[in-house]
């Protein structure tokens, strides 16, 4: 249910819209060779489902690895911009779609918190399709009783805000740096090495990018202040980051198109950062230890 302000309050998920469940949400995953992660709220934003630049397999992977009470899909989970411009969506996209509408069948609260790549979703706010409710941002209850505000962030992008064709121009070369960064990636596949993202380095090295973004943290951060709330999570700007503004707490999930980060609440209300490419070379070089070691 939905607030006239476009808050979401606790509603009971509905079936899908044809009343009949597909065979393969119930069909069981391949067995895990590691232990599922439990946590109780896990947020996800920025994955740019039908892009190039979108790391759909780190994702699912990512997603088969946690259990979750709740998920928080915190915006531009699909990117309508790009799709207006020509199809594209490999199966790789598909089994997102797939894994997220598992993760509902099974019990988990799936929230979807539409942004500004998928702003055709806004329209339906206060709805649910398949287990997953949409809504324009909603007020999470942390377990040590802390109130956030989760909204996807570009309300507070001036250049999103009152320029909408800079934002477009900006849209364009950044996919042009996000195809340099699949041929890099592609390269360094080949030699064994683990996923870096060049796009998100060179936007931490411009001194321009650096301050938008502080500009940005700090407008997100006043807003839950003028709330009276504890905190805010969001995403937009593709930089996972946890800062402190007075009394006031900043959390950005980051992206699955560069950093490939998600933020995870543990049942005493504690928040982190998961920086998903850096934990799986961790794990392939424990594997390469332990094969060496044999």
């Amino acid at each position: 249910m939905q607030t006239d302000d476009g808050s979401l309050l606790t509603r009971p998920l509905l079936p899908l819209a044809s009343g009949k469940i597909p065979d393969w949400l119930d069909l069981p995953d391949p067995k895990p060779f590691r232990p599922k992660r439990k946590y109780r709220t896990v947020w996800i934003s920025d994955v740019h489902l039908g892009t190039r630049g979108c790391n759909a397999e780190l994702l699912v992977d990512f997603l088969r690895s946690v259990e979750c009470q709740t998920l928080y899909l915190v915006g531009d989970i699909v990117d309508g911009w790009r799709l207006r411009k020509g199809w594209y969506w490999p199966d790789a996209h598909n089994e997102v779609v797939r894994r997220i509408l598992k993760m509902a069948h099974r019990g988990t609260r799936v929230v979807f918190i539409a942004g500004n790549h998928d702003e055709m979703l806004r329209d339906y706010a206060g709805l649910s399709f398949g287990g997953v409710e949409l809504a324009l941002e909603a007020v999470h209850e942390a377990a040590d009783g802390r109130r956030l505000l989760v909204t996807h962030g570009d309300a507070f992008d001036g250049i999103v805000l009152y320029a909408r064709w800079l934002a477009f121009l900006g849209d364009k070369a950044y996919g042009l740096l996000l195809r340099a960064n699949i041929l890099f990636n592609l390269v360094r596949r080949r030699l064994k090495m683990p996923y870096w993202s060049l796009s998100a380095y060179m936007k931490k090295r411009v001194k321009n990018a650096v301050q938008y973004v502080c500009s940005y943290e700090e407008a997100v951060a006043q807003e839950a202040l003028s709330r009276g709330l504890d905190g805010v999570v969001c995403g937009h700007i593709h930089c996972a980051e946890i800062r402190q503004f007075g009394g006031i707490t900043y959390y950005n999930d980051g992206d699955w198109v560069e950093s490939c980060t998600a933020l995870v609440e543990d049942a005493q209300g504690a928040i982190t950062i998961v920086d998903w490419p850096s934990e799986k070379a961790l794990e392939q070089a424990g594997k390469i230890a332990a094969e060496n070691a044999a």
